[in-house]
């Protein structure tokens, strides 16, 4: 039986976490995992709920922390490594960025048979100056070159991560979407959307806009809280926004909030993390991204399971999970008038709307569902491993 050391960065809400849950517990029988990571950072919302849901068990390494420290880094490299010394996995597998480069480190000390890389996104651009850039992406065609194995999530990223930032070549990278429990947001929308609208006062005929995701500079609250102010100074109808999540920008972004809504009342709600996004999603009617870089955008592929519409700038995988003019329109980075102009039809329009909403979960349902993740995830590493003769 292979057994299988999964590694993720981090226990928060994202596709990583979702994915390395679902990969976990739902591999076949013939493989042993164990899943092991760091901790949420102060400001992110807990995801080891998701964890329990599935009944994932994972080992909390404390030592790993988002933040390069020689000191941390050092702990939870030996940390891992005496995981793997007494686990003696046949393959190592890394989720995103630090759990890539102090695992596959740590695999490599250990003489682990199969290293494999997936990158849930990168930090090659909008993250950090030159120097440091130029840094990361040393060591991560290093850590390439040693892999056995490199996943991107979608083909674009592939393209990105060999031809533009030349990671590794085109042959070392296999394209894996990642996977979810989409049920939970397709099912009893009329009932999760009453259930919702209650919650926060919505009246029948009041628009709800949403964006969800870490309130983080990469994330570009501020471009949205822009658009926002335009369509509310242009609109007819009555709106209400709301801002799902938490994290460094809070008191700025709610700064700005404040100056809007003094200007046109309270017509913004910051409300942190919503666990029960399904449930939450389903009382909404447009929900936006504008995001500066992405991998996969989960709460794109959420949306569409739930057949809202959706406005997203035109970042990493984002043309692989939206159908542009169809399930929503995909508007160049940092183009406020463009985002707005879009955003001012579909509040306008609620024809728009209902045209937008009837494709999206024949799109994502079975793309983006964790089966086909998990098949395609298996048959990688028997490739992976009949190499090595394992």
């Amino acid at each position: 039986m292979p057994k299988i050391l999964r590694i993720i960065n981090r226990f928060n809400i994202g596709g990583p976490t979702y994915n390395a849950t679902f990969l976990t517990r739902y591999l076949g029988d013939e493989y042993e995992t164990i899943l092991i990571g760091g901790n949420h950072e102060e400001g992110e919302a807990d995801s080891l709920h998701i964890l329990e849901e599935y009944g994932v068990e994972p080992i909390l390494i404390d030592e790993m922390q988002r933040i390069p420290s020689f000191k941390s880094d050092r702990a939870a490299y030996k940390r891992i490594k005496q995981i793997i010394e007494e686990f003696k996995p046949d393959i190592v597998h890394t989720h995103a960025a630090k759990a890539g480069a102090l695992g596959r480190k740590a695999a490599f000390a250990c003489n682990v048979p199969v290293v494999v890389h997936t990158f849930h996104g990168h930090v090659f651009h909008s993250y950090f100056g030159k120097i440091k850039t130029f840094i990361f992406k040393f060591i991560e065609r290093r850590l390439a070159s040693k892999s056995d194995g490199i996943i991107a999530i979608s083909e674009i990223q592939k393209r990105e991560l060999s031809e533009i930032h030349k990671i590794c070549p085109a042959s070392k990278i296999q394209v894996i979407p990642l996977g979810f429990d989409l049920e939970k947001f397709h099912l009893n929308k009329e009932e999760n959307r009453s259930i919702t609208r209650k919650r926060f006062n919505l009246e029948e005929d009041e628009i709800a806009i949403a964006i969800v995701g870490r309130l983080a500079p990469i994330k570009n609250h501020s471009m949205f809280l822009d658009v926002i102010e335009q369509v509310l100074g242009k609109t007819t109808k009555k709106i209400q926004v709301f801002i799902v999540g938490d994290g460094e920008e809070k008191e700025k972004i709610s700064n700005r909030v404040e100056e809007i809504n003094g200007l046109f009342g309270d017509k913004i709600k910051m409300t942190s993390w919503i666990k029960n996004i399904g449930e939450f999603n389903a009382g909404m009617d447009v929900l936006c991204l504008t995001s500066d870089n992405e991998g996969t955008p989960v709460s794109l592929i959420e949306a569409q399971a739930g057949d809202l519409p959706i406005i997203t700038t035109d970042v990493g995988g984002v043309r692989d999970v939206v159908l542009d003019g169809e399930t929503g329109w995909i508007i160049p980075k940092n183009n406020v008038s463009l985002f707005a102009e879009k955003l001012l039809l579909l509040v306008e329009n609620e024809t728009e709307r209902n045209r937008m909403s009837q494709k999206g979960w024949g799109f994502v349902e079975k793309k983006f569902h964790y089966t086909t993740l998990v098949n395609n995830m298996e048959s990688y590493y028997q490739s992976l491993l009949s190499k090595k003769k394992i």
